[in-house]
């Protein structure tokens, strides 16, 4: 499910779940054990990557329907668990969107200190909305870092998805290049960065973080009960359930 690569002191963690990608709750579990061993291997960085083309398509929803209640509590636990670990990671991750990039892959690269992604006809976004699916505010919080409160407020709640070129301008990524560049690119900033004196680049990072770190200091008290009774809302169910046979007509 994971290909990982060191280069020098950097881990590259690359997302290797044919055909798209989608987060399922083995590959949560893993990503996270991933990012916790690169720590304590004594790794100074972390690059997040996906295949050329499409970074990840997020929630394996076709796997959470097929969840009952306590299923799908766990599932949302882990998931929230996961962006705990980003958020709280004593190390710089950079996220090397290698194309299309919606909802949760779009969470997993806003949660990284920084997003390098491929240029093109590629889209990112929380496009939770358009599925049904209501936006935390854990998450909410994550997208106005990174965009600001108003611009955020627009993509979320129209649950947008926006090109590369779009998605540089307003700020969700920080540069374009090449879809066959974008791991290369993210590993050449994140070495800039690990070449600064180390302890006033951590000790800064940390204190520019810290908002992000204190919202989810303990995922075991935000709302899951909430979100996963929104989940089980009939007019959600419907649409995913639509969406899903999207799927299967497709292959």
């Amino acid at each position: 499910m994971l290909n990982l690569t060191t280069h020098d002191n950097i881990r590259e963690i690359q997302l290797a779940r044919p055909p798209v990608n989608a987060l399922n709750l083995e590959l949560v579990r893993a990503l996270r054990s991933a990012i916790d061993d690169s720590v304590r291997d004594g790794m100074h960085g972390i690059v997040l990557s996906g295949a050329q083309g499409l970074f990840s398509a997020g929630v394996d929803v076709p796997a959470l329907l097929g969840r009952d209640r306590d299923g799908v509590r766990e599932y949302w636990r882990e998931f929230f668990a996961l962006c705990a670990t980003l958020a709280r990671a004593p190390i710089p991750l950079v996220a090397a969107i290698t194309g299309h990039s919606p909802a949760g892959g779009a969470v997993l690269a806003l949660f990284c200190d920084y997003r390098v992604m491929a240029e093109g006809p590629y889209r990112i976004g929380l496009n939770e909305v358009q599925v049904g699916l209501i936006v935390p505010e854990a998450i909410q919080l994550a997208l106005r870092r990174v965009v600001g409160t108003y611009r955020a407020e627009r993509l979320l709640v129209a649950g947008s998805m926006i090109e590369a070129a779009e998605a540089l301008a307003c700020g969700f990524v920080d540069e374009l290049t090449g879809v066959d560049q974008v791991t290369t690119r993210a590993l050449r900033w994140l070495g800039e960065l690990l070449a600064l004196p180390s302890h006033a680049m951590l000790a800064t990072r940390t204190l520019a973080r810290a908002d992000l770190a204190a919202a989810y200091a303990n995922p075991d008290v935000l709302p899951l009960d909430d979100f996963v009774e929104a989940f089980f809302h009939p007019q959600t169910q419907a649409v995913l359930q639509q969406l899903v046979a999207r799927l299967k007509e497709k292959k």
